[in-house]
């Protein structure tokens, strides 16, 4: 048996997430395929995957296997690019994610940008306000907001975003403008699962406290909770990039920002055992500067 061979054989397996679409893409028969993966089982002694009709799973002992072998495959493409003194030119698909209204905003302009340079990648937005796997999900990158507690992922930090307390000038004329953190309990709040919901955070270190609020409406949905904001219905937490747009234009007034907690980091993230393609090379180099300088603003 080609060891490197079947490491990428599995390797197809599990990014395909299935062996049919593995054998397709290795240009291989199915019973092949079968036959290389159980080889490579047995060379081991453990199972890799979990196999049923509909889907494949990764066992404990394959998911190390796998992230083996992608560092070693990596490793033996760039020997190859390095000896050939080139790099292939930017092609095929590329999946990139991000949270819903921060990839509306800010990434979704620049894969617009990158696409009309590169005409030969195909890319897929994958926008949803949730923390996903990005093995499982088949992306090569994702944009994060929030503290890496992932391992298996190389993070590239792009910049920092602040968490505001908000609301509009009318709000804060019929209610008052908090001066302590502790005022917004006795005041109407928006409650976003995405930031906060009935418990929001404010200092940093040691002097940090959680203040419990209430409030008309609660919802997972960031554009719910801005426009319940920009109506009067409360005060809100968001995100800074998320309300900029409505500061800047007079529509909401920031408050409490001597207490805000410390801004979180925003990462770019792909897995560290997962060869980088040219594709996602290029793209990197591209929108690393540029959301490095949209976050600046």
């Amino acid at each position: 048996m080609d060891k490197l061979k079947a490491m990428a054989a599995f390797v197809q397996i599990v990014e395909k997430g299935s062996l049919t679409a593995a054998a397709d893409a290795l240009g291989i028969s199915l019973p092949s395929t079968v036959r290389t993966l159980a080889a490579l089982e047995r060379s081991l002694g453990a199972r890799l995957l979990n196999r049923t009709t509909r889907r494949i799973a990764l066992t404990d002992e394959g998911r190390a296997c796998y992230e083996r072998a992608r560092r070693i495959l990596g490793d033996v493409a760039d020997v190859e690019a390095a000896v050939s003194q080139r790099q292939d030119k930017p092609r095929g698909r590329l999946a990139i994610g991000a949270s819903v209204m921060f990839g509306r905003l800010n990434l979704a302009p620049l894969a617009v940008e990158f696409l009309a340079r590169h005409p030969e990648v195909q890319m897929e937005l994958l926008l949803m306000d949730r923390v996903v796997n990005l093995v499982e999900e088949g992306l090569d990158a994702s944009i994060r907001i929030g503290s890496l507690a992932d391992s298996s992922l190389v993070a590239v930090e792009l910049g920092r975003t602040r968490r505001v307390v908000c609301a509009t000038p009318a709000f804060l004329k019929r209610h008052g403008v908090p001066r302590e953190p502790a005022d917004l309990a006795r005041m109407p709040c928006i409650r976003f699962t995405g930031v906060a919901l009935n418990d929001w955070e404010f200092g940093a270190g040691k002097k940090t406290r959680r203040v419990h609020v209430e409030g008309p409406i609660s919802t997972n949905q960031i554009d719910a909770a801005l426009d319940a904001c920009l109506q009067g219905l409360g005060c809100g937490r968001f995100l800074c990039y998320q309300v900029a747009a409505h500061q800047k234009a007079g529509r909401l007034r920031y408050m409490l920002e001597a207490h805000e907690p410390e801004p979180l980091p925003v990462s770019l993230v792909y897995p560290q055992a997962r060869l980088v393609s040219a594709r996602l090379r290029a793209f990197m180099n591209f929108v690393v500067p540029r959301m490095r300088a949209r976050l600046k603003r």
